[in-house]
């Protein structure tokens, strides 16, 4: 039986940090759309993507995995986020919220990484 991914607190956040990276990246220069907007918005929407599919997957060492992709995509939107804010395509006003919201999801994500890691190594046949 899947997970409801829907419950999962790291997925809500990040669903939130995708909606808000979108939000955000509308206003970014057109001659960006197929550039660093592009990169940007997959990268977050890759997340809680990775979290869902993750979610479905039976076995603990598949849901880590997915976890762990979702991880690496939530450090490169947090790059990116950054880089934007560099190159002043991002306001500081703007920016820290999202890098708020990027460093909630990414702590949150991390424990329920640990979590399940914890799990796999207190019960290593379990489905966690």
């Amino acid at each position: 039986m899947a997970r409801d991914y829907k419950k999962i607190r790291a997925w809500q956040l990040a669903d939130g940090l995708a909606i808000a990276v979108y939000r955000a990246t509308s206003k970014f220069p057109k001659s960006e759309l197929f550039a660093l907007t592009s990169q940007i918005r997959k990268a977050a929407i890759s997340v809680p993507a990775n979290i869902s599919e993750g979610s479905a997957r039976r076995h603990g060492n598949e849901y880590l995995q997915f976890l762990y992709i979702a991880m690496g995509s939530l450090n490169e939107v947090g790059y990116y986020l950054d880089f934007s804010q560099r190159i002043d395509y991002l306001k500081e006003v703007d920016a820290q919220p999202l890098m708020s919201l990027h460093e909630r999801t990414a702590k949150t994500l991390r424990a329920l990484i640990n979590f399940i890691e914890k799990s796999r190594v207190q019960s290593p046949k379990s489905k966690v």
